[in-house]
């Protein structure tokens, strides 16, 4: 079968699970992933044909997607500040949102500054090993509680060719983290069960719970315990960065303010919702 003529199938066999547009975007995603062909190779080779294998390839993609399985975990890789990562049922999949406070600590510090980085909660390391990549003379380490999310991130630094020391520790187990950072970045669970409703299934279904979800009754429960040891740690002016609930800025940006931090910024991301926070420390 024509790879042309097969879009017509894959789209119709879609189209009561997911609008044109997502489904488009899925058919150039597998395409590329499998046959290293973009958009506009397909118009310019019109009579690419599929072999059986092939077929039977993206026939189990097809069926994968009806059952709402992230296009993500089903080729098992994507990719977020331009860097290919490893995915799967133990990792959140990276979203834009992260790349854009990935990209508001980067264009805060110079690449060329011996920095001390923490990441706490890295799931796939995308924060860590992206931070990693763009300043080259950054000491980054990075935390999970989850051992097998830690071994995909550490697939995706050997990837990426960077170096982050890995550390397996539950952060709400932490009383100190026994080093001094001058930045802590975290994007810890923050969606409350109350607001579940607003998730997509492919979400829902999917992606790990342990990494997405917190009580209703203590929705700040990372983030309080997250700020309390960068007073501890975080060197001084050293600076701490937040992927937030968007429901939640004022109450983030109070919490950080009653520990005294400086400087505080909340900002939208590219949808206009608030997501992301940043403080300074000072001691004095």
């Amino acid at each position: 079968m024509l790879l042309k003529d097969y879009k017509n199938n894959f789209t119709q066999e879609l189209s009561l699970f997911y609008d044109e547009q997502e489904i488009e975007s899925f058919f150039f995603i597998v395409m590329e992933a499998f046959h290293e062909m973009k958009r506009v190779d397909l118009a310019l080779n019109p009579n690419f044909e599929l072999d059986g294998m092939q077929l039977l390839q993206w026939e189990t993609v097809l069926s994968q997607l009806k059952e709402h399985k992230p296009i993500q975990y089903i080729l098992g890789e994507t990719e977020f500040y331009g860097l290919p990562f490893f995915v799967n049922e133990n990792t959140l999949i990276p979203r834009p949102e992260t790349e854009e406070l990935v990209d508001w600590i980067i264009k805060e510090n110079s690449k060329d500054k011996e920095l001390k980085i923490l990441d706490i909660g890295t799931g796939s390391g995308c924060i860590a090993i992206s931070l990693a990549k763009d300043l080259p003379n950054a000491k980054v380490y990075a935390m999970d509680v989850s051992e097998k999310a830690l071994e995909i991130a550490q697939k995706n630094a050997k990837r990426n060719k960077v170096t982050v020391i890995f550390l397996h520790q539950s952060i709400l187990e932490t009383e100190d983290l026994l080093a001094t950072f001058d930045i802590i970045v975290s994007n810890p669970p923050y969606v409350r069960n109350l607001e579940k409703e607003e998730i997509k299934k492919n979400v829902l279904d999917y992606e790990p719970h342990l990494a997405l979800f917190v009580e209703d009754t203590d929705a700040l429960l990372f983030y309080r315990k997250i700020s309390e040891l960068a007073v501890k740690n975080l060197s001084e002016n050293g600076q701490l960065f937040f992927e937030i609930n968007q429901y939640l800025g004022k109450e983030m940006t109070d919490l950080l303010g009653n520990l005294k931090f400086q400087n505080i910024e909340l900002r939208k991301d590219i949808y206009g919702n608030h997501r992301m926070l940043k403080g300074n420390f000072q001691s004095k």
